[in-house]
């Protein structure tokens, strides 16, 4: 985060509005002081003048009272007005006249201006004075000066009451506004020095809110950082140490959520990567947000090449025809993958994410590979039409022999028996199915025990190889290749036997005349193998494999003839791995099979596993 400036930051702001709160406060102090200063200044200046007058007019009041004869020797009212004018000028009376009731001026204190002693004023305050008796006073701005001046007109009454003449004064103001404005200046003066205290003071409060709001920030980004290891100094108990405390106790909180969280992520992803089953979540548009391990590995895509993907397109779904939000409704559909060489199916399972306004947000497909679950299918479905066919076919001879039989035949001598004895064939063909059957179930549901013991197999090999020599059509011939040593395997003898008939019986069946059938064993390292080759007509490479499936046959029309289930190396198949052995087939058309197994030896680690 970016550091914050000083002229950006709350400290400043916290000065500026402390000076600006006093500076208003001073303004406030100081408008009111100048007011009531200049208003008690006023006053003192008007009293002074109002002393003076007083003084000025009881004079001129004696001398118009006073009564004159003419011819005496006597000063004229006039002359004496002019001296009682001009003996009562002074500081702070710049100018002084004597109006009498015609508005003339009768005497004035301006020696520069005598000639305006006999003409009529046109001052408007002194007419007005003449005119109502009243007294007038006034402020005024002298133009000429450049000071303020105070004026005041005053009526003259003699010993009846009777106006006889108007006193007319102005002083200047300059001394008061001089004295106001020195005492302005030295408020203007403490309050500059007020207001720098102030400030200094105001960045020390400031300071002091700040800091902890500073250290909370820092706090904060450290915890942006995921850091919850450090806490907030509290220094008080005030709001901002409460919040201090709330701060801690949420740093506290959000640290045992986060952790809590974390491990919440840790199982989702730990659940995500070990699924067998691909996750991927989409945004309400199908864009992919998330994908596991298992859903790439499935789709063939790198995850983080997909983020951004298009769901529809990962899945090779036509978006023409399918509508993403109508997914959830399918419940789950079957996505053929499959190339020219193999089959790869997989299942979608779709679901909707919602708000808490229950608005779609987005969608979870779940994918999983069903292949073998649908080779599975496939395979059950096709042993049940083997074995109905394998039934059906013994069953519609044994029905034709007995219903020709029932209408007749067995009347006659020749055909009867030869018609039960087919019969016998096909009940005897049919239990040896059953049989099988039977025996693979057990095997496939782990109910067939294998009773184990110790078994020298050469011994065994040989034994089971004189029973087929002495049983043998003629023309084939049975060629052992066989070591001369012991090897001991920890096996069932009767299951080992059935597996070696099998293969030998098979053998046997697709042997030409005069062919010969090679019966081989070898170790090899700590297990031992076994081969029993023929010469028959062979199978062909891509055939090799199938012929342990249950019900497989190279030559069905044969087999049947000879009275085979094609079981036989399904069983052997199955009981060779009961025995943690394995069992292939090398074959060539026209060239014969060859069937190898292996079995382990009693010094394998697996010989005391039953």
């Amino acid at each position: 985060m970016q550091k914050v400036g000083f002229f950006r930051s709350i400290q400043l702001k916290f000065i500026i509005i402390f000076i600006l709160l006093l500076l208003v406060a001073i303004q406030v102090i100081g408008s009111y002081f100048g007011s009531e200063l200049e208003s008690e200044l006023f006053d003192n200046f008007k009293q002074q003048i109002n002393q003076r007058v007083d003084l000025l007019e009881l004079n001129l009041e004696e001398a118009f009272n006073k009564e004159r004869t003419d011819g005496s020797n006597g000063m004229t009212l006039q002359e004496e007005v002019q001296n009682i004018v001009s003996s009562n000028k002074g500081a702070p009376i710049t100018k002084l006249q004597v109006i009498d009731k015609q508005s003339r001026v009768m005497a004035t204190s301006d020696y520069s201006n005598l000639n305006i002693v006999g003409k009529k004023t046109t001052n408007e305050l002194i007419n007005q004075v003449v005119r109502f008796g009243i007294a007038q006073d006034t402020r005024q701005y002298n133009v000429d000066t450049g000071n303020r001046v105070y004026r005041k007109a005053i009526p003259i009454y003699d010993d009846e009451q009777t106006q006889v003449g108007t006193i007319f004064l102005e002083a200047s103001l300059k001394n008061v506004y001089d004295q106001l404005q020195q005492i302005n200046r030295i408020f203007v003066q403490g309050s500059i020095l007020a207001i720098t205290v102030s400030a200094f003071m105001g960045i020390l409060v400031a300071r002091t809110i700040t800091k902890p709001i500073m250290e909370m920030r820092r706090q904060a980004q450290t915890m942006a950082r995921g850091d919850f290891s450090q806490k907030v100094n509290v220094y008080g108990t005030d709001e901002i140490g409460q919040l201090a405390e709330t701060f801690n106790d949420l740093n506290v909180r959000l640290k045992h959520s986060r952790a809590l969280t974390e491990e919440e992520r840790r199982k989702l992803s730990s659940v995500l990567s070990n699924m067998s089953d691909g996750v991927i979540a989409t945004d309400k548009s199908g864009a992919v947000s998330l994908m596991n391990d298992a859903a790439a590995k499935l789709l063939s895509v790198d995850p983080e090449e997909a983020q951004g993907a298009y769901l529809m397109d990962l899945l090779q779904l036509d978006e023409k025809t399918i509508d993403i939000s109508d997914l959830p409704d399918t419940g789950s559909i079957i996505i053929d993958f499959s190339e020219e060489d193999s089959i790869f199916l997989i299942r979608a399972n779709f679901s909707t994410i919602s708000d808490e306004e229950d608005d779609i947000t987005g969608f979870i497909t779940v994918i999983s590979d069903v292949t073998e679950q649908e080779k599975v299918e496939q395979e059950r479905r096709e042993f049940v039409s083997n074995v109905s066919h394998e039934l059906r076919t013994p069953l519609t001879t044994m029905r034709s022999y007995i219903e020709a039989l029932s209408e007749g035949a067995w009347e006659d001598k020749e055909i009867a028996p030869r018609f039960l004895g087919v019969a016998q064939n096909e009940t005897d063909r049919m239990i040896r199915m059953v049989n099988d059957l039977l025996q693979l179930s057990k095997m496939d549901s782990k109910e067939l025990p294998l009773q184990r013991e110790k078994v020298e197999f050469i011994e065994l090999y040989h034994h089971v190889i004189d029973r087929f020599e002495m049983n043998v059509e003629e023309g084939i011939h049975l060629v052992r290749d066989l070591p001369n040593g012991k090897y001991y395997v920890w096996m069932d003898k009767d299951k080992m036997i059935q597996v070696m008939d099998n293969i030998i019986t098979n053998a046997i069946k697709y042997s030409p005349e005069g062919g010969t059938i090679r019966f081989g064993a070898t170790k090899q390292k700590s297990q031992l193998l076994i081969s029993i080759e023929d010469e028959g007509m062979g199978i062909s490479y891509d055939k090799v494999d199938k012929i342990f499936e249950r019900f497989y046959r190279a030559d069905k029309a044969r087999t049947r003839k000879l009275g085979g289930t094609g079981l036989g190396l399904a069983i052997s198949k199955e009981l060779v791995e009961a025995h943690h052995g394995r069992i292939w087939a090398k074959s060539k058309e026209g060239k014969g099979t060859t069937i190898l197994f292996t079995l382990p030896l009693m010094n394998k680690k697996r010989r005391g596993k039953k």
